[in-house]
């Protein structure tokens, strides 16, 4: 007799169930519950802490200035146009490197140039003042000694006493004449424009000039002065005195020291601009009237305070506040700020210079949030 065909009814390899012993089916449920047991993958249940990546500065102390930044066009101070008084033949005068010319240094008393010619002879008659003169001089000392022997009358001197007050007169005014044609710098300066006829040519010696015609501009140029507008709030924050600085596009890296001269008395009526004028020095002559330069204008200055970079304040809850990276945790900290500019701000209150804040990464960070530095600046 065969025994019963279980093909349908076939168990995993290596499980060998008996069914003719009491309570064998129930163990064969439990040992293949320990073997699907033994198949399943193991699942953790540790919680893993999400950390923010931030990048992080450490705040510093510097010095922090509170300023007004405008435009200005540089002029000279002062500017000293010289004319033709007579007009006659041009003689440029001479300097230490032979006919002066446009650039050139001068002094009080240089002579730039001459007007000659027979017109500024005739007009100073210098000669014949002179022989009149000499002619009074010797009337009046004649005169004078009869009148002492009371050999002449007193209205006779007196009249050769005033003839020589009137030789005196002439001859002076024909040296000065004489003088006006010799044109002269009255200050030290330099030469910006010199000779040029009304195309704006040089001209030559020897070429005629007339009576009028300008013949050079001298101006001092160690001190220069920008002309800059005020508007709105800023005419009520700058004073005479102030200090300021001045840069030109040439020299990105360079300052020119400079003060507030004076403020104009009066607003401009169309643009509602106060001018101001400031005082730039130029000492070693890099600037030149009519550069174009940006001007700084110092309101407020504070040395050595702690600062952080201005992108590390944010804001919470609408106060002003700063991430410090502690550990491995971002804590939250209200700041009171003082002076700024674009890159760094004074910290009055809640961080101290070397504390590690966050710059890159804090927009979505809260108080005692887990973070992770991924990089870190100076």
């Amino acid at each position: 007799m065969k025994p019963p065909d279980n093909s349908d009814n076939k168990l995993p390899v290596g499980i060998v169930m008996s069914i003719s012993k009491p309570g064998a089916a129930w163990r064969a449920s439990v040992l293949l519950s320990l073997l699907f047991a033994g198949c399943q993958p193991q699942t953790s249940t540790t919680n893993v802490e999400f950390q923010v990546p931030v990048t992080v500065e450490q705040a510093g102390s510097a010095t922090i200035e509170d300023s007004i930044i405008t435009t200005g066009t540089l002029r000279a101070p002062e500017l000293v146009t010289l004319a033709v008084m007579t007009g006659g033949v041009l003689e440029i005068g001479q300097g230490s490197r032979g006919r002066y010319a446009e650039g050139d240094a001068v002094n009080v008393g240089d002579i730039i140039a001459e007007i000659t010619g027979e017109d500024v002879r005739l007009a100073a008659r210098r000669e014949a003042a002179r022989l009149r003169l000499e002619t009074a001089e010797s009337n009046l000392a004649a005169t004078s000694s009869l009148h002492e022997r009371g050999l002449v009358t007193l209205t006779a001197f007196n009249q050769d006493k005033n003839a020589l007050e009137d030789a005196k007169l002439e001859y002076q005014r024909s040296l000065h004449t004489e003088d006006r044609n010799r044109i002269t710098s009255p200050i030290d300066g330099v030469i910006l424009r010199l000779a040029r006829n009304s195309d704006g040519q040089p001209m030559a010696n020897g070429q005629i000039v007339d009576n009028g015609q300008s013949i050079a501009q001298i101006a001092p140029l160690e001190t220069l002065v920008a002309d800059i507008d005020l508007v709105g709030r800023d005419i009520g924050r700058v004073q005479e005195g102030q200090e300021a600085r001045a840069r030109y596009h040439a020299w990105n890296e360079r300052s020119f020291s400079g003060e507030v001269l004076r403020l104009a008395p009066t607003v401009n009526e169309q643009t509602r601009a106060l001018r101001a004028e400031i005082a730039i020095a130029n000492d070693e002559r890099m600037l030149r009237p009519g550069m174009f330069v940006e001007v700084e204008l110092i309101i407020d200055r504070r040395e050595n305070v702690p600062v952080v970079p201005r992108r590390a304040v944010t804001e919470r809850g609408g106060r002003q506040v700063v991430f410090v990276a502690e550990g491995q945790r971002a804590v939250q900290r209200q700041v009171s700020l003082g002076l700024g500019d674009d890159d760094v701000v004074e910290v009055r209150s809640g961080v101290s210079p070397g504390e590690r804040v966050v710059v890159l990464g804090l927009e979505t960070l809260t108080d005692q949030m887990p973070v992770r530095v991924t990089g870190e600046g100076l």
